[in-house]
């Protein structure tokens, strides 16, 4: 993965804690990092604190809803760097970067950033809607390396998080997702203690082991659909800026999540504006 060269005052140190914070940064639709997507061009740190993230985006039309959630994202990342005073993604190449970035850097919400378009939605729901896709995608990821690792369904719809934290999972895969499903789980506040329930629905419930097929199988549909919309978002990055296919790169975290002392084991743009491109030379209103 081609990593840009950055401009820094303060030196490598800062520029790599920058590029840590962003490589948490998820595409929200894909639940990828933007990093590893290619998505961030470079990192510049200016005096008295100030940082500029200059990113981009598959296609010059990507929904600005999805571009200002990003944006977002990209500055609360970086402004929990006790040291940066000031932080100013940079959207580029995207027909409402001008709004995206002035928004951003004024504090405006959405709504408030393209108020010229009437659009009177909120951020939060669409937010919520990639969280849900996020948690099923790898809670089947974590679910799957389970059953390759020889666990029956039974075993696996009555784990409680403690079994969870010290079951060994080899699938790459499965091994990646695993602190992230906890992560997420976590904070969606559907387990909170060592005895509760590994494995619930969105909603809390539990999942029966004659249920697991039919839940597995409402998962699979939406990974399928987000792997889809990661490999076109790819083809048409590398074919917008002409360059080499990239890889993922991958996760320097312990499959754990940092928590035990072994490796396995513990001790669509979603929502697309309506006729973007006509929009922005007609200043029609935008439906979000």
């Amino acid at each position: 993965m081609r990593r840009p060269a950055s401009s820094q005052v303060g030196g490598d140190a800062r520029i790599a804690a920058i590029w840590n914070k962003l490589a948490g940064v998820m595409d929200p639709e894909l639940d990828e990092s933007i990093v590893d997507l290619g998505f961030v061009e470079d990192v510049v740190i200016g005096a008295e604190g100030r940082v500029d993230v200059a990113f981009r985006l598959p296609t010059y039309w990507c929904s600005p809803n999805f571009a200002f959630l990003m944006a977002d994202d990209i500055g609360r990342a970086v402004r929990t760097l006790p040291w940066a005073r000031e932080v100013h993604p940079q959207l580029q190449d995207h027909m409402f970067a001008d709004e995206v970035n002035r928004g951003t850097r004024l504090g405006l919400s959405f709504a408030e950033a393209f108020r010229a378009f009437e659009v009177g939605a909120t951020l939060e729901g669409l937010r919520e809607t990639f969280l849900r896709k996020a948690f099923q995608r790898r809670q089947e990821a974590v679910i799957l390396g389970l059953r390759r690792a020889g666990w029956s369904d039974a075993a696996i719809v009555t784990a409680d998080l403690a079994t969870l934290d010290c079951a060994v999972i080899t699938d790459p895969e499965g091994r990646r997702q695993k602190p992230r499903y906890c992560e997420i789980l976590l904070a969606r506040g559907l387990a909170a203690g060592p005895s509760d329930l590994a494995f619930v629905t969105l909603d809390g419930e539990a999942i029966s082991a004659a249920g697991l097929p039919l839940h597995l199988r409402a998962l699979r549909a939406v990974r399928i659909n987000m792997e889809a919309n990661g490999a076109l978002c790819r083809g048409l990055l590398d074919a917008r800026y002409d360059e080499g296919p990239r890889e993922a790169a991958a996760s320097s975290r312990p499959a754990c999540g940092g928590h035990g002392a072994s490796a396995g084991s513990c001790g669509n743009c979603a929502v697309q504006a309506a006729a973007v491109p006509a929009a922005r030379d007609a200043g029609a209103s935008l439906s979000m």
